[in-house]
């Protein structure tokens, strides 16, 4: 279900592509399972309910997508293996619930090329959805890519292959739609991006800041938000996780300084919140949450 909140004069949609099973030690690393099922309770097969948000923003640059989910350009297995069964349009669904569809986007911001973050960016160009012809979900849209992680994607290593998939982004480029930037971007006057390496090497979260209000899209730079709490959980996905920390250090003193509303991209249960002060220093204060196992997800594979 998707949640408009109010930046100062810019209005912000946060839509989903839906939950899909992801394996806990995937999201809390080298934290054992007795500390971190506090926080999130595992299914019998160690899987963990993750959601996938983006952020659609009405911007004076346009309609501003951040991220665009896993799409539907998944097989058998792969739709097995998610959890996500026969739903499909599942961001595009969300979208068109507050008014939006794919040929309103102006811009897509992909803040790195995982295939849960970049997948949606293309569709199959069939009738029915079945494998065809790859072409831009977003028709209109400019489509915003950091270099390096481009280069990362094109040129994976044995552990990062499996998330990388050439053609979430080579129509793209081939049809001179992905517009490949190095650093910091600004896309009008209400929306920037900055770059939060650790997950990879040049994540980029996006901020929105207007009439002194500001939010902040933490993407898989902070993805849950009991990793904003405990700087030393870091996901077992990050590739530079002490880079990570230090990260996650400065994101967390910025959204203090400017009483940033946080949106965390995967968390199962903590949608958004603000930073207070607590026992221990900073902590998330839940603004609005949500049931963990609310999607039609089951809660075992096959069930």
């Amino acid at each position: 279900m998707a949640t408009t909140v109010q930046i100062g004069g810019v209005r912000c949609h946060i839509v989903s592509d839906g939950l899909n099973l992801s394996d806990g030690g995937g999201f809390f690393g080298v934290v054992p399972r007795v500390m971190w099922e506090r926080v999130i309770a595992p299914n019998a097969r160690h899987q963990i309910p993750a959601d996938d948000r983006c952020l659609l923003i009405e911007s004076d640059a346009g309609l501003v997508l951040v991220d665009t989910g896993n799409g539907d350009k998944l097989g058998e297995k792969q739709r097995q293996i998610l959890g996500v069964g026969e739903r499909r349009a599942r961001l595009l669904t969300d979208m068109a619930s507050v008014g939006f569809h794919p040929e309103d986007v102006d811009v897509v911001i992909l803040t790195h090329f995982h295939g849960d973050h970049a997948g949606g960016a293309t569709r199959w160009d069939t009738p029915d959805g079945s494998p065809g012809a790859v072409v831009p979900t977003f028709p209109r849209a400019r489509y915003i890519g950091q270099r390096i992680d481009l280069a990362e994607a094109s040129f994976p290593n044995e552990r990062t292959a499996a998330t990388y998939k050439a053609d979430n982004w080579q129509p793209l480029l081939a049809a001179g739609r992905l517009e490949v930037v190095d650093g910091p971007q600004r896309i009008g006057s209400q929306v920037r991006t900055e770059i939060a390496p650790g997950h990879t090497a040049a994540i980029q979260v996006v901020w929105v800041q207007d009439r002194g209000e500001s939010l902040l899209f933490l993407t898989d730079a902070c993805s849950w938000a009991v990793h904003l709490d405990r700087l030393a959980w870091v996901p077992s996905f990050d590739i530079f996780p002490m880079t990570s920390i230090e990260t996650k250090r400065t994101l967390r003193r910025h959204a203090l300084e400017r009483d940033a509303l946080l949106v965390f991209q995967h968390d199962a249960q903590v949608v958004t919140g603000r930073l207070v002060s607590g026992p221990r220093g900073p902590e998330v204060q839940p603004i609005l949450t949500k049931e963990a196992w609310s999607d039609p997800l089951p809660t075992v594979v096959g069930a």
